[in-house]
């Protein structure tokens, strides 16, 4: 059993905020040639760090060997990586979903990786959590998911404790939360 390398690699991040970030800072020492992202907006002083290049989603979906979805939920990303995504993709492209299940539409992922439209996909997300052991997306070999564990770690959770605490603190006091996401 072979699976693809990052080496000389064009990695996609859908959403290079502070996870994204960490995923590239992470892939970096692999040889990873190229990283591109989109989003809602460009980051240059974040992307410098990795060489990062800013561009349209449909872009990054047929260019990169590795997409990444880490952005937020919102009404304009529910849904973005769909039969019209997967198309572009290349045949050898692997996805990888940490974000948010409903970014990515199942029934159309499903239909990509069956058919050998893409090669894999990785999901510590899904819609619903968790699947129902009945979904087709489980009969898959090239589809491997987790039970939304990825941050499962003793410092991960604490450290996103003591978030919630401070956001909290923040809130009670009128004063912005140290991570609000405005949309």
């Amino acid at each position: 059993m072979c699976g693809y390398g990052l080496t000389k690699s064009t990695v996609g991040i859908i959403g290079l905020g502070r996870i994204g970030q960490a995923i590239a800072r992470r892939l970096k020492p692999f040889g990873v040639q190229r990283f591109l992202y989109s989003g809602r907006q460009p980051k240059p002083q974040e992307a410098a760090e990795f060489q990062a290049e800013f561009v349209p989603t449909a872009q990054l979906a047929a260019e990169a060997d590795f997409i990444i979805v880490t952005c937020s939920l919102t009404p304009a990303t529910k849904g973005l990586c769909n039969k019209d995504f997967f198309r572009l993709m290349k045949k050898t492209a692997v996805l990888v979903n940490i974000s948010r299940g409903d970014v990515v539409n199942q029934d159309d992922l499903y239909q990509a990786l069956a058919s050998g439209q893409i090669a894999a996909a990785g999901l510590d997300v899904t819609t619903p959590e968790p699947l129902p052991t009945s979904h087709p997306l489980l009969t898959l070999k090239n589809c491997v998911i987790l039970p939304h564990i990825g941050s499962a770690t003793h410092g991960t959770r604490n450290t996103m404790s003591l978030l919630a605490a401070n956001n909290l603190l923040a809130g009670l006091r009128g004063e912005p939360m140290p991570s609000e996401l405005k949309l």
